[in-house]
């Protein structure tokens, strides 16, 4: 399972803040409920250090062969 750093943490605190900050100012009562659901997943990522938009972006760069860090390969030899 994906454990985000403490650093990655605070990212996705600061993006839900932002992200409810948008919400404020284009007002509560304009925006659509799906709205809600960003800061919602952002801040138990936050709070959890389960991230799912880590986990996706790991397997579909998996599934493509790219490293997701440098000098790592993916690919192996059959």
């Amino acid at each position: 399972m994906f454990n985000a750093s403490r650093v990655q943490r605070m990212f996705l605190f600061n993006l839900a803040n932002l992200n409810l900050l948008a919400i404020w100012l284009t007002g509560f009562d304009k925006v659509h409920w799906f709205s809600w659901v960003i800061p919602g997943a952002l801040y138990f990522a936050a709070a959890s250090g389960f991230c799912l938009g880590f986990v996706i972006s790991k397997k579909v760069l998996d599934l493509l062969g790219i490293p997701d860090k440098p000098g790592r390969s993916t690919v192996t030899s059959a």
